[in-house]
């Protein structure tokens, strides 16, 4: 009798996730499985690989993959430098104004990634407000900045975009750091800056890994905000969408679709094993 209630208790679980499971099998699994599969499909339905043999010895297409990987990186580290300050703020300075920072941290999220896209080229445009401001009301310049279809620009939207993310790992392990280690260190002769960058920061690297690996994920393939507001980036996102929609290559786009997928597991696999050494 003892050993039919935990099977039972199995079973009720089973049960409960089984809905969820069949749902990602069917819609996320199997799309994702059937796209990687075409990827190595050759003409005559066969098993190929020359696809990816082509792709990854092409000079241009490892270029597309290093300045996927070079942008992702930059909007992490930028992301990651703008997040620390503010996640401190609102775990140690924020006090009963913690709720209304975290409300305004995710209140942008709330809303769709095309309309603060669009809410950039509003802002930034040539007759747009910031050049309004500049030109005509305070009259800082004579002639129009360009703003639009430039790197930085780019850069900044995907910054606003994911600085949340990186906020919320951070502030979540910052918050458990023991304050008596820092008055520790204090009492013992270090400085207010010596304690946190020989204490406070070691003690809060996972949170900070942890945002860095989402941000970089999510950046790599963010496309929607470099379509709207260009940059010049030629990303594998972008070419993703180009063989889709433009030339009709869905086996190339498969292939770059795949790689896509390996780097973001990659990314995955690192994020679980921070978060393991975090439990741990």
């Amino acid at each position: 009798m003892s050993d039919s209630v935990p099977m039972n208790a199995k079973l009720r679980q089973a049960m409960l996730l089984a809905p969820a499971l069949i749902f990602l099998a069917v819609f996320f699994v199997m799309p994702l499985f059937d796209n990687s599969m075409r990827s190595f499909m050759s003409e005559d339905g066969g098993f190929t690989l020359s696809r990816y043999t082509s792709f990854l010895t092409d000079r241009f297409y490892l270029g597309v993959i290093v300045e996927t990987v070079v942008l992702a990186a930059a909007v992490t580290v930028i992301s990651v430098v703008i997040a620390y300050p503010v996640a401190y703020v609102l775990v140690r300075k924020a006090g009963r104004l913690s709720g209304v920072f975290i409300f305004l941290l995710i209140a942008p999220l709330l809303t769709s990634i095309i309309m603060r896209t669009f809410g950039w080229q509003v802002l930034f445009a040539r007759r747009g407000l910031v050049n309004q401001w500049l030109v005509t009301d305070l009259g800082i310049l004579d002639v129009p900045l360009r703003w639009l279809n430039t790197p930085g620009l780019a850069i900044a939207a995907l910054v606003h975009v994911l600085v949340p993310f990186a906020v919320l790992s951070i502030a979540s392990v910052l918050q458990g750091v023991d304050r008596r280690l820092e008055e520790g260190a204090l009492m013992l002769g270090a400085s207010k800056l010596r304690t946190f960058f020989e204490v406070t920061l070691p003690l809060t690297m996972d949170g900070i890994g942890t945002g860095a690996i989402l941000v970089f994920m999510i950046a790599n393939g963010s496309f929607v905000t470099l379509v709207l507001l260009g940059g010049g980036f030629q990303t594998l996102p972008l070419l993703i969408y180009q063989q889709f929609n433009t030339t009709r290559d869905f086996a190339l786009a498969s292939t770059m679709s795949t790689i896509l997928l390996a780097i973001a597991l990659v990314c995955l696999w690192l994020q679980l094993r921070l978060v393991r050494r975090q439990g741990a």
